[in-house]
């Protein structure tokens, strides 16, 4: 144990045998033996010397259960000295009566050796009426384990905690903690009654203002403010030494859940103590503060205030309606409301129109009647950054509900798709190029193939779209891109394509690369409408750190940054974090639909990329794409179904039965037709139930199932898994209208199984057909 620490017992609490005692004991025993020769009977002897042996035993049991307890506790406090005894802080540890029976050096250095004293009685010149809070400590220890209280002193205030070490050691720590964030801010500096107290109405700082009002310390906060709750910008009654007196309350959340609160004088009572008639006292408090007329005129504003309006109330008078907005109703009403001390007592969020940026305020309006009337006293919080994390969520709420309507909108439109093209291909099996009709079939097939980009585009910004990604060079990519690019920007703008060296390669879709630099190449050109230069440049970028902007973290690792930058005419900097909402363009009526740049982010996010954008208003912007470097030994992604254009072309007459599961109808019918044309045998089911009762016949032999992924009742994999058990080497075709993602996880455990997205041709459909059975 350290060299200052001791332990104590109480007496009524010892196991072991006190030395009178027990010398009684072996004398008693002694006797007995010495009468057990002198009695006249052996009976009589016989009992005498057991009694002599009974009391011998006592004595060596309870000397022995005296040593092992001791023992036991010798154990137990070296235990709680390896654990406090070089601690910094103070330790003590109590007994079940509330004795000392451990203390550490620290505490000995800074209260003296407290040998079997009460820990009240140590503590009593520390902090006023110790018992309760240590009564208080010691029951929740008991119950939960351990506790913890602040205490408030003069001076900062003291952390206590309690833990529970056996059923009658407590060991108690005392922190003594300087105040971070009142006193930090110089609380004894101003002539403002004001403390700083937890979220359980602890006191943890008290100001020299307070103390003087009060009469000193208080740990509590309902001993220093009679009627609680407190309501920020109302008048409270303050249990002040001479007397209760009137204040209005301001109520500051500070961090960690403390709270400051200040009283601010009350016009009415000039003779209060905490009353003074000049407006100034305030000008040091940290909160803005305004006082109003019913009409909303600023009568006088603190140092705050002034600062977060740029308020010069010399000149013409001003009134709070010509700063703030967004109440949802007149601010007069509001203010006629408060003035009257109608409706309830409530805060508004508003908006400042006097500054450039975006600033939401939470205002409180407290009433002071005094003899020359009704004012209103307004305290201000700044809650934009909470404004900012709600429009964040809301605006991802709105994001997320897109998407779901896009994925619908897309599932239906594909399958209608699907039926057009696919009828449009069976006509074009019968109509060769001289014929009349077959420039309309392929116009009818070619506006089919427009409208499903369409539905791919719709479905880019909810990312949901099926990609094909491959292995690309984004030199021969950009090559072979660029020229139509320059059709696009035009002959009044110069296009400029550089590459860094060792570009390596990236895994995406190429199409939709293709598509992401069309739509950024597009907006570089709309904001340069009298002409200028658009670079293009491609770079190696290798990330040591991870990379936060825009709410955005890029991990560490090896990216090709594909730059898009233009000498238009830039991006206001409010508007800069909008450009990648659905919908959102900088753009007149009429020339932008706000898809192009919320494609490509979502583009872009779904080949696992990042896309950022730097602009100064009348230098330009620039757009990096971040696109993750291709490694050799990248697993590929699951299996999408893509049938070789030669495939396409030398398609034969097949063979085999197909079990074709497809809700709609119109797609079941082309699909069906389709299939049979190329010699397949079909078995057409509306649902999945209808599939498992055709299965049921044991006499039909399947070889594929073509089966819609989503359809009412049972889905495409929950079916395919339930035959699967009886025919587990059938294979297995997957479509539908929905991104992929809706089937991976169910994909993954059904083997032989592909997937084919519409809307897909006949020839698309035969073949992965032809490809599964073969």
């Amino acid at each position: 144990m350290a060299n200052q620490a001791f332990h104590a017992v109480p007496q009524n609490r010892s196991s072991g045998l006190e030395l009178p005692r027990a010398g009684w004991l072996v004398f008693a025993a002694l006797l007995s033996f010495g009468l057990s020769f002198v009695v006249p009977t052996t009976e009589a002897s016989g009992l005498l010397i057991a009694m002599g042996v009974a009391l011998v035993m006592t004595v060596g049991f309870q000397t022995l259960s005296s040593h092992q307890s001791k023992q036991r506790e010798e154990r137990l406090f070296a235990s709680v000295d390896r654990v406090a005894g070089n601690d910094s802080v103070a330790a003590f540890a109590t007994n079940d009566e509330g004795a000392i029976v451990y203390q550490n050096d620290a505490a000995v250095e800074k209260f003296g050796k407290k040998n079997g004293a009460t820990l009240v009685a140590a503590l009593g010149a520390l902090f006023a009426s110790p018992s309760a809070v240590l009564y208080r400590l010691k029951v929740k220890a008991e119950q939960t384990g351990s506790a913890r209280e602040d205490v408030a002193l003069r001076r900062g205030h003291l952390r206590l905690t309690a833990v529970k070490v056996t059923d009658d050691l407590v060991l108690w720590r005392f922190e003594e903690m300087t105040e971070r964030h009142s006193a930090a801010r110089g609380g004894d500096g101003i002539s403002i009654p004001m403390l700083n107290v937890s979220n359980t109405g602890t006191v943890l700082y008290i100001n020299e203002a307070l103390r003087r009002l009060i009469g000193g310390r208080e740990a509590a906060l309902d001993r220093i403010i009679n009627d609680l709750p407190i309501r920020s910008g109302s008048v409270h009654e303050i249990a002040a030494l001479a007397g209760p007196v009137r204040a209005t309350v301001v109520e500051v959340e500070s961090s960690g859940g403390k709270r400051e609160i200040y009283l601010l004088p009350v016009l009415a009572e000039p003779d209060s103590p905490v009353v003074e008639n000049d407006w100034q006292i305030v000008d040091a408090l940290p909160v803005p503060l305004l006082r109003l007329r019913p009409d909303g005129q600023v009568l006088a504003a603190n140092r705050a205030s002034r600062e977060l309006f740029d308020l010069t109330l010399e000149q013409d008078p001003v009134y709070l309606g010509s700063m703030v907005e967004g109440l949802g109703r007149p601010i007069a009403d509001w203010l006629a409301d408060a003035a009257a001390g109608r409706g309830p007592n409530r805060s508004e969020f508003v908006r400042s129109t006097k500054l450039e940026r975006d600033v939401y305020l939470q205002i409180s309006l407290g009433r002071v009647e005094d003899k020359n009337g009704v004012t209103l006293v307004a305290v201000l919080n700044d809650e934009t950054e909470l404004k900012t994390l709600e429009a964040q969520f809301v605006q991802s709420q709105k994001m997320q509900a897109i998407g779901q309507l896009a994925g619908g909108v897309a599932h239906d439109f594909n399958n209608l798709l699907t039926a057009i093209s696919g009828h449009c291909d069976l006509l074009l099996l019968r109509h060769d190029e001289g014929d009349p009709d077959f420039a309309d079939l392929e116009q009818i097939n070619q506006n089919a193939n427009r409208a499903a980009s369409l539905v791919g585009q719709l479905l880019a910004f909810s990312r949901k779209q099926n990609l094909q990604p491959q292995v690309l060079d984004l030199r021969d990519c950009l090559s072979e891109l660029t020229h139509l690019l320059n059709r696009l920007v035009g002959e009044r703008i110069d296009l400029e394509v550089v590459h860094g060296d060792d570009l390596e390669q990236v895994r995406a879709d190429k199409r939709q690369f293709e598509q992401v630099m069309m739509n950024l190449v597009v907006n570089a050109r709309d904001a340069m409408p009298d002409g200028g230069k658009i670079t293009v440049q491609t770079k190696v970028q290798t990330l040591d750190f991870v990379l936060e902007r825009d709410r955005a973290k890029v991990p560490p690792g090896r990216y090709v940054v594909v730059s898009v930058r233009d000498e238009g005419v830039g991006i206001p900097r409010d508007k800069l974090p909008k450009i990648f909402e659905p919908f959102f363009t900088t753009k007149r009526a009429g020339e932008g639909t706000g898809l192009g740049l919320s494609t490509a982010y979502g583009i872009v996010k779904q080949t696992g990329g990042y896309i950022f954008a730097d602009s100064e208003v009348g230098e330009g912007t620039c757009f990096m794409v971040y696109l993750p470097v291709h490694e050799s030994n990248q697993v590929a992604t699951p299996m999408v179904a893509q049938v070789a254009p030669e495939t396409k072309a030398r398609l034969e007459q097949k063979s085999g039965v197909v079990l074709l599961v497809e809700d709609e109808a119109p797609v079941r019918a082309f699909a069906s037709r389709a299939l049979r044309l190329k010699g397949f045998t079909v078995v057409e089911a509306a649902n999945a139930e209808e599939a498992l009762e055709a299965l049921e016949d044991s006499a039909l032999d399947v070889d594929v199932f073509v089966t819609d992924v989503v359809m009412p009742g049972m889905d495409g994999p929950s079916w395919v898994s339930e035959a699967l058990v009886k025919r587990p080497d059938t294979r297995v075709v997957f479509v539908s209208g929905y991104a992929e993602d809706h089937l991976t996880d169910s994909q993954a455990k059904i083997p032989n199984s592909v997937f084919l997205p519409k809307p897909f041709s006949l020839n698309d459909l035969t073949s992965t057909v032809h490809e599964q059975i073969h």
